[in-house]
């Protein structure tokens, strides 16, 4: 057998449940059970990746990825990997789960789907889409430096949208929930007044008028302000896009690239739907200031970056087997000093902008447009007229630079983050944003 210089293997055990409800009816009940490994070997510069299923084959696993990476290192050798150093993790503080998700029965949790689409159909709605999700895997790692360490993660979560329409045009409403926790995340009655808000939103922006586009001051919700934090500084700050070139925050470590009201930090610890103990790579898991009081602080490492470009690893995470990529976590925007009261009464006139369906971001050239889920015309420093199809757009480091005020109601919100071909779960947020001059988009 071929010898590396280093490996590590990733044994996951685990089972999911999927339910999709549409209109009422159920779509699909699917459940899930794995049990397997992912294998990585390091020789010189190059690694070796492969996956076993079941509970055998893992020193077939381990030979076949020192195979891999010696032949690639011989026929195609690259700048020796250095590795960050390694110390063990200390697992203690798991989430505590009151009601285990298994021990419901799956009838219970379709009719409380039929109750959120039921919530969710109001007076002016055409359809509705429900799902409900949960996961619980058992993660244990060990490597070729005697690491020995591994914990169980249970996750949950739903999402419900209402689709309104006139026949010519429709509009949607969304609202989700997902989190490190168990089944008793549905005892809050709360989780109806979400599904009656998702069918509120899709009746009145399919009224609303469409938003004037142009620039000037705008303030973001939680909502859109944690999704800038995420994908345009939070992709941009991992080290890996960093080397490759693809970042707008190259070189700029010590830079003050923001305004100094700024702060954005990455925090895996925290008890949020992108909580982990130790990343894919056994790394103990910690806080992370990108940005601290308007200086670009940090990037986000794995132990290969780290050891490229000094920084503390930790970030590398991976969904299943797949190897693992640096990734962030829960990514926000800290609190700062100011309510939304004053950011209005700054902001005279302009937009207030809320929600999010998605949009794009170049990391390398600093450049996004997000699509906000409605706005609001301000006059006078009064929130008035809802209106739809508006998008924020324009350059990162511009944006950062124009923050006037940063409130102090942050507010999370998940998902599922893709990169490399795989989805995490993360959440971000914020606090809202007054921001002095941005470019929105609508009609012209």
């Amino acid at each position: 057998m071929r010898e590396s210089e280093f490996h590590d293997v990733r044994w996951i055990e685990g089972e999911s449940t999927s339910i999709l409800l549409d209109n009422g009816k159920i779509e699909d009940i699917n459940t899930n059970y794995g049990n397997g490994c992912g294998v990585r070997a390091l020789c010189g510069g190059s690694w070796g990746y492969t996956s076993s299923e079941g509970v055998d084959g893992i020193d077939a696993a381990i030979n076949a990825a020192i195979e891999l990476a010696s032949d690639v290192n011989k026929h195609s050798p690259r700048e020796k990997v250095t590795l960050a150093s390694y110390c063990e993790p200390n697992v203690d503080n798991l989430p505590y789960i009151k009601e285990d998700p298994r021990d419901v029965p799956v009838e219970e949790k379709v009719e409380l789907l039929k109750d959120l689409s039921n919530n969710a159909s109001c007076k002016g709605t055409s359809s509705t889409s429900a799902s409900y999700s949960e996961s619980t895997l058992k993660v244990h790692y060990t490597n070729s430096e005697g690491a020995d360490c591994e914990y169980e993660l249970t996750r949950v979560g739903f999402a419900i949208s209402a689709i309104a329409s006139d026949g010519a045009s429709y509009q949607v409403g969304r609202e989700s929930n997902f989190d490190v926790c168990g089944y008793e995340m549905f005892r809050d009655p709360g989780i109806l007044e979400k599904a009656q808000s998702a069918g509120k939103t899709a009746v009145d922006l399919l009224g609303a008028r469409q938003a004037k586009g142009g620039k000037g001051p705008v303030i973001l919700d939680p909502e859109l302000a944690g999704v800038f934090a995420h994908e345009a500084v939070g992709h941009a700050s991992e080290a890996d896009l960093v080397l490759e070139g693809s970042s707008i925050l190259a070189d700029r470590i010590g830079e003050e690239i923001a305004s100094p009201f700024v702060n954005i930090i990455d925090d895996p610890t925290l008890h949020k739907f992108g909580y982990y103990p130790f990343d894919a790579e056994g790394m103990q898991s910690h806080k992370t200031d990108i940005i601290k009081d308007g200086v670009l602080n940090s990037y986000l490492h794995s132990r290969e970056t780290a050891g490229k470009l000094g920084g503390t690893s930790g970030n590398s995470r991976s969904q299943g087997y797949s190897a693992p990529v640096v990734r962030m976590s829960n990514t926000y925007v800290d609190n700062g000093n100011s309510n939304l009261d004053e950011m209005l009464e700054e902001l005279g006139d302009g937009i207030y902008l809320a929600g999010t369906r998605g949009g794009q971001v170049n990391t390398g050239e600093g450049i996004f447009q997000f699509n906000a889920e409605k706005g609001y015309i301000v006059e006078n420093g009064e929130i008035g007229d809802l209106v739809r199809d508006v998008s924020l757009s324009g350059n990162t480091l511009e944006i950062l630079k124009n923050v006037l005020l940063v409130g102090n109601d942050l507010k999370m919100h998940s998902g599922r983050c893709g990169k490399s071909g795989q989805a995490v779960p993360v959440s971000d947020g914020s606090p809202h944003l007054l921001i002095s001059d941005a470019l929105v988009g609508g009609v012209q």
